[in-house]
């Protein structure tokens, strides 16, 4: 947890209606604990075969995604934004950025469309986080709750604590 500056909330938005409950809740947290939001959308360049034409200017670069993610977070949040929300489009794996993300934050929110506590399994995105992330991780699930679920560790401990929702 940083020290001297507001508490910072990290969401995952995929667009995923389970995303879309995390980025609520995280949104709700916030006004809670006075913490700032930063909204991540991840997004992979589509694999193309090498003599594919290339990609037109309205397939290439963040400039699509980020009107997404802006379009989402009006949906969901319309104009009841938390104050110090902050956006950012990443070019990668949603594993990846979430996990390094994490590193400045005090919690990390993601979304779940399977609910573990009901013997379903969580997708690679949630595992890779809650193994590897490097801040307290709440998972929503799909009925909007938070829930805890932490994934085989072949014996290792995992390096954060899980946080559920209240």
């Amino acid at each position: 947890m940083q020290t001297g500056t507001r508490p910072t909330i990290v969401v995952g938005v995929s667009g995923s209606r389970a995303s879309e409950e995390a980025l609520r809740w995280a949104a709700d947290e916030a006004r809670r604990r006075d913490a700032d939001v930063r909204a991540v959308l991840c997004w992979s360049a589509e694999s193309r075969a090498y003599y594919a034409p290339p990609h037109g200017p309205q397939e290439n670069g963040s400039h699509e995604h980020a009107r997404r993610l802006a379009a989402t977070l009006r949906e969901i949040l319309g104009g009841d934004e938390p104050p110090g929300l902050t956006t950012e489009v990443v070019e990668g794996t949603a594993e990846r950025a979430l996990i390094a993300r994490s590193a400045g934050a005090d919690l990390l929110v993601l979304g779940s469309t399977s609910s573990a506590l009901a013997g379903g399994a969580v997708g690679p995105v949630v595992r890779a986080c809650l193994y590897r992330a490097h801040c307290p991780v709440v998972v929503i699930g799909p009925s909007g709750d938070g829930h805890q679920d932490l994934p085989s560790h072949r014996g290792r401990q995992p390096h954060q604590r899980l946080a559920t929702a209240s």
